[in-house]
């Protein structure tokens, strides 16, 4: 017996009328992007290991238990499954000298892979969407890419969605932070678990993430990055919180939200929801100033964001949002196979005038008789159906009947106005 294959754990196909939700999804994304001026950008899925390791940080999750890495084959290059996209975008730009005449406004979609428990809304291939400032030093770009999230949220339909905010300083500032942090968590080393153990010298920044309970309290009393903010700094959350005042755009100032890579600096930011479980975060990133450099690139300024495709569409179906299953607008009745020379052509004319058309196929033998044609008819969504009856065809007509409510009368339509009635059913 031949073997059966199946999917790759946690890798998911993804099949009708499922994918007409995701192409919705996606048309979203892209107006949103027009309307911002950000343009496309597409990069490998493989890159070489370093750029993550350098770029996210080497005692991150991500690097030290998520990755899909392995080595060439032919010349024993380290490579890597892309495990998120900002890393291989400014890879991409450096190289490419993208940014010789000015800065760019750029975004991306597309699958990344971490080998992490499958669960809902989060599967080891996962799709995000992207945006990435590159070039822009200030709090306006910050906000303005807080907003584009805001504003796919409207365009989704999507309601509830809070904001999150906090700083993380610059580098300098950080490391006084982390000393204070270090000597902290060392006072009360009895209390820590294994992870925050783990991390204490590499990360501890990150402890103050920690899902554990029994640390809250400790983490709660830990010294806070603010009271190491300079000047600079502190402008910067300043007038970032005043454009959102601005715009009226509620946000609370979260001092322990520290994102999971460790090329942030100043704002960092996450859309939340309370209606996915433990799968609060359904977008999130900040200002990453520092990773041109960390990857061999020029000095530049930068700020973006991330979201998960499988958790926004997980948030729609939670909400109720309604997606148009992508149906035809007319199904093409032919009860007599022999009439296929006629109709074929009027049907690629209707679509041509830009109607969905679904035809009845199956050549002769199988063409169905017409009480199963009209049922194939209804099942597949279409508000109308056009019946090439021999009768209709001998007068140049075809007869138009609504398969559902308010689509109208039954009626003929003369084949030689075609464009015009097509044009009519499809604004209908």
């Amino acid at each position: 017996m031949a073997d059966t294959f199946k999917a790759v754990k946690g890798m998911n196909d993804i099949l009708p009328p499922e994918s007409s939700r995701w192409e919705h999804l996606e048309a979203a994304v892209r107006r949103v992007m027009q309307r911002y001026a950000y343009q496309n950008i597409r990069t490998p899925i493989v890159e070489h290991t370093p750029l993550f390791v350098r770029g996210l940080g080497e005692v991150t999750d991500i690097v030290e238990k998520e990755m899909y890495s392995f080595e060439d084959r032919l010349n024993g290059d380290p490579l890597t499954l892309r495990p998120e996209g900002t890393a291989g975008v400014v890879r991409a730009v450096a190289e490419s000298n993208l940014l010789y005449d000015g800065p760019r406004r750029l975004f991306y979609t597309g699958p990344m892979f971490r080998h992490e428990r499958p669960q809902r809304g989060r599967y080891r291939q996962f799709h995000q969407v992207g945006v990435e400032a590159l070039g822009f030093a200030g709090a306006d770009v910050d906000v303005e890419v807080i907003l584009m999230a805001r504003a796919l949220w409207q365009e989704l339909g999507l309601e509830g969605l809070s904001l999150e905010l906090n700083t993380l300083g610059q580098p300098q500032e950080r490391k006084a932070h982390r000393e204070a942090l270090i000597a902290y968590f060392e006072a009360h080393a009895e209390a820590l678990d294994e992870d925050a153990r783990r991390r204490l010298h590499s990360n501890p920044l990150r402890i103050l993430d920690t899902k554990n309970p029994a640390m809250q309290t400790l983490v709660d009393a830990a010294p806070r990055l603010v009271d190491f903010l300079g000047e600079g700094s502190r402008r910067h959350l300043e007038q970032v919180c005043a454009m959102l005042d601005a715009v009226g755009q509620p946000y609370r100032l979260n001092p322990r939200l520290v994102r999971g890579m460790d090329y942030y600096n100043l704002t960092v930011f996450e859309w939340v929801t309370d209606r996915l479980g433990s799968q609060a975060t359904v977008c999130g990133g900040g200002r990453y100033d520092g990773l041109f450099e960390q990857i061999g690139g020029k000095a530049t300024p930068a700020v973006g964001w991330g979201l998960g495709i499988e958790r926004i569409l997980a948030l729609m179906e939670e909400m109720g949002v309604q997606v148009d299953a992508g149906a035809p607008d007319v199904y093409a009745v032919v009860p007599d196979a022999q009439a296929w020379p006629q109709v074929m052509p009027a049907l690629e004319a209707l679509r041509a005038a830009g109607l969905k058309v679904q035809m009845h196929a199956g050549g002769s033998a199988g063409q169905g008789s017409f009480k199963s044609q009209f049922k194939k008819a209804d099942a597949s969504g279409a508000r109308y159906a056009l019946v090439f009856g021999s009768d209709e065809l001998a007068r140049a007509e075809v007869a138009l009947k609504p398969l559902r409510d308010g689509a109208g009368e039954q009626r003929l339509l003369p084949l030689a106005g075609l464009a015009a009635w097509a044009s009519e059913l499809s604004a209908a």
